[in-house]
């Protein structure tokens, strides 16, 4: 049983799989949850679906069934971790991060079952299906250099958002002040405005709300001035952060294989 379990630990642990790339087990299940993504989006068509509704149906049985399987098979190969070992560090594992996403892509199938009347609800569980995409990350360095490149510059990103928060503050009070008696629909208070600066500052610009009065306009152009340096400055600084996070990832990689040559 031992070996078995060190076996699967290896097959299913991207950490515990000694060799280039994913391990046969990982290749398969990556190549599943694509699958099942591509599948959850295509039955979203009703002239598809409406093909064959059963097989969409005994599609999504096989994917649960599969999953399922392999998040026991993860539990109990999580004992050949030492912080996972015993019953208390099974009960830590599945509070892990990966260990959430994983139930969380299996989850909506059977809540489904308890929201059937719920047309709604019934449409949410279905496009929740595409979360089973976020269980790629653990199979890739990527997401690590991404989660480090993120905690590196909190402080930077913070601030960004707190100026981005009181930019669009302030243009949606200015709007509201200089546009609300002749706009009340759009701009008679000033979370109505708030749709509006949201647009411009992010340079979507719906057009579906515009100041029509001078200093309406005269706002709006600072507003959208300001937004481009706004969102530039957290682009900026993600791009700089993932510069480092890769260099560091890439240099460790490359000092890691020199030693295992030595």
């Amino acid at each position: 049983m031992h070996r078995f379990r060190s076996m699967l630990y290896r097959q299913l642990a991207p950490e515990g799989w000694n060799q280039p790339g994913l391990s046969p087990s990982n290749l398969c299940i990556s190549l599943l949850i694509i699958v099942a993504a591509f599948i959850a989006i295509i039955e979203t068509e009703i002239t598809v679906q409406s093909l064959y509704p059963p097989a969409f149906i005994w599609l999504e049985y096989l994917f649960v069934i599969i999953f399922s399987a392999e998040y026991l098979a993860r539990l109990y190969a999580a004992g050949e971790d030492p912080r996972y070992a015993g019953i208390s560090g099974r009960v830590r594992y599945l509070f892990s991060l990966w260990a959430i996403i994983d139930l969380i892509a299996i989850l909506p199938f059977f809540l489904g079952f308890l929201t059937t009347s719920n047309v709604f609800m019934l449409r949410l569980l279905r496009i929740a299906r595409l979360l089973r995409l976020a269980r790629l990350g653990r199979f890739s360095r990527a997401w690590s250099a991404l989660a480090e490149a993120l905690s590196a510059r909190v402080y930077e990103l913070l601030l960004s958002v707190g100026l981005a928060a009181l930019l669009l503050l302030f243009s949606s009070a200015c709007l509201y002040a200089v546009e609300a008696s002749n706009q009340p629909e759009a701009f008679g208070s000033v979370p109505r405005a708030l749709w509006w600066s949201i647009a411009t500052l992010t340079t979507v610009g719906y057009g579906d709300v515009t100041p029509i009065t001078s200093w309406g306009k005269l706002f709006a152009g600072i507003t959208a001035v300001a937004g481009i340096g706004i969102i530039a400055m957290p682009t900026g600084i993600l791009a700089a952060a993932f510069s480092d996070a890769f260099q560091k990832n890439h240099s460790t990689t490359n000092k890691s294989d020199m030693t295992s040559t030595d």
